[in-house]
């Protein structure tokens, strides 16, 4: 008999690979090989995260979740990809090509899911990513739902159309642009075409006014008093609606929808997530700002300086409360605020700084780590150590459309796992090996890697 290929020890169990069209990884290395697409720092300096590590591990301040975590992040409305992402932290088993075909494994039902947060995007299926992640709640598993920049702003954006003309929000619904146009045509074929009567419809003056913003928002929008935003953030505010109103009208035109379709799709999207007895009203329900497991933070995008500090003073609780809270009754200073920053930062310099005053304020609330989503990446899960600050970049360009507009070849799978045993997995289709994060094993590489470096 010939010797049977022992499984890598690090190598989820795959269960229904074979339903998931993606090729997975089978062998397993060292965070630190692969150069800038495993590990990046603010110097670019390895002898930075070097001392950042030591320090962590002299000190003893890395807390493992008591639970596996799988984290998947940033699906823009790919059901297959999430089903596909799924089977890669082996806590499913896929048995058919359906995007509800699977169900819980022994492991999967002992884990936590963690969504990363953008859900919403331009397709294929913003309803069908839906109603898997729906049914993987309904089979019992432990799931948390965090907010993504594309889930607020479609929330914000719905909420205003045909409310009450508000100068600090009704702006919003434009301000989703064309990336909400996919989901409004998918709302009217699936729930309104042949069903609607268009003589019911209001005209389309009608639908243009409940839509739009009025004229005087223009002039009226940088008079607003109160509230966190800046002087520039007005300016390009208004730059980016008025473009934004140029060109929406067309689009929605080239998808097949007139604005008097567009109004009633929103209205029906209403009645989907807000209402009581709606299909999806637990979406926003569930969805929260943070969630923090041992000293691991996970986010959609980061944190700044004013987070930081809440999170030490106060907790991640405190913080999710505050975003309950804002997104229920002050959109606008959400929005515009430090909390918002979370789900948005590129950590660019129009964003809300984040600086060592930043990071001590995180290691003094005993986080570590921050895992998040929102700065895209083609070569798997990142490592980066911004102001002493780790962070693992988890959005693998997971949607097909993505994919397609960056040229990444094949689809797209990824997880994100965080062990009670103490190390980390990235796992993505798009890297030839699961990258595993082990501090002492990949601070002894580093440190070799370094000093072979110097010779």
């Amino acid at each position: 008999m010939g010797n049977k290929k022992k499984r890598d020890p690090y190598q989820p169990d795959y269960r229904g690979k074979r339903w998931i069209e993606v090729d997975l990884p089978t062998q397993s290395c060292d965070w630190s090989t692969g150069g800038e697409q495993s590990i990046v720092t603010d110097r670019d300096n390895v002898n930075d995260l070097v001392e950042v590590l030591g320090n962590f591990q002299a000190g003893k301040k890395w807390q493992w979740p008591k639970r596996q975590l799988y984290f998947i992040s940033d699906l823009h409305a790919d059901p297959d990809a999430f089903n596909a992402s799924l089977v890669a932290s082996s806590g499913v088993s896929q048995f058919g090509s359906g995007h509800r075909d699977f169900k819980l494994t022994s492991s999967g039902r002992k884990a936590r899911f963690v969504i990363g947060g953008d859900c919403f995007d331009k397709g294929p299926d913003n309803l069908g990513l839906l109603r898997a992640v729906r049914h993987l709640k309904d089979q019992g598993a432990r799931l948390t739902l965090l907010a993504g920049n594309h889930d607020i702003r479609l929330l914000f954006g719905m909420r205003v159309v045909g409310a009450e003309k508000e100068v600090r929000n009704e702006h919003f619904f434009v301000r989703s642009g064309q990336k909400i146009i996919p989901l409004l045509r998918e709302i009217w074929e699936v729930y309104l075409a042949g069903k609607t009567k268009t003589k019911d419809l209001p005209n389309v003056a009608t639908c243009r006014q409940r839509l739009y913003p009025r004229a005087s928002w223009f002039d009226e929008f940088p008079k607003i008093k109160g509230g966190d935003i800046l002087p520039s953030q007005f300016e390009r505010e208004l730059q980016r609606i008025a473009k934004k109103m140029d060109r929406f009208e067309s689009l929605c035109g080239d998808a097949g929808l007139d604005l008097r379709q567009v109004y009633a799709a929103t209205q029906q999207w209403k009645a989907l997530f807000l209402k009581r007895r709606g299909e999806f009203r637990w979406f926003y329900n569930d969805m929260q700002l943070c969630y923090r497991s041992g000293s691991f933070l996970f986010v959609h995008a980061g944190v700044d300086d004013e987070v930081a500090s809440i999170l030490a003073r106060d907790g991640v609780a405190q913080l999710n409360r505050a975003f309950q809270t804002s997104v229920r009754l002050a959109p606008f200073d959400f929005y515009y605020g430090a909390l918002c920053n979370t789900i948005r930062t590129k950590y660019r310099a129009v964003d809300r700084p984040f600086t060592a005053k930043g990071a001590k304020q995180l290691r003094k609330a005993g986080i570590t780590a921050i895992v998040h989503g929102h700065r895209n990446l083609h070569h798997g899960q990142r490592l980066s150590l911004r102001q002493s600050q780790l962070n693992f970049e988890c959005d693998t360009s997971l949607d097909r459309h993505t994919r397609k507009v960056e040229n990444v070849v094949g689809r797209g799978a990824s997880v994100t796992i965080v062990h009670p045993d103490g190390y980390l997995l990235g796992v993505s289709s798009d890297y030839p090996k699961i990258k595993v994060f082990h501090p002492r094993q990949t601070l002894d590489e580093l440190r070799t890697k370094s000093s072979s470096a110097r010779k």
